[in-house]
């Protein structure tokens, strides 16, 4: 049997077995999972925080640099990430 039949062959039990229809639902529901966590912090999460900082913040270009390493001298704003690439 060559090696193409029998890839052919395995990948036929596997989709059988019936872990392809798992693994698709699994993307889905994550799929759908990061939608909901993507609204929420947009439409809920975000205008909370707008309204404590005062103002109509725009948060789309602000970063928070969890922990720097030592030596670290790189861009140390937005912009100049975004012109370092």
């Amino acid at each position: 049997m060559s090696k193409a039949s029998s890839f052919i062959q395995e990948f036929k039990e596997f989709a059988v077995k019936g872990n392809m229809i798992d693994l698709a639902v699994g993307v889905i529901i994550g799929a759908a999972f990061g939608k909901i966590i993507d609204s929420l912090v947009k439409d809920v999460i975000m205008p909370v925080i707008s309204f404590i900082i005062g103002g109509s913040a725009d948060f789309s270009n602000m970063f928070v640099v969890l922990s720097r390493p030592e030596g670290y001298s790189g861009p140390e704003t937005y912009q100049a990430l975004t012109e370092a690439g």
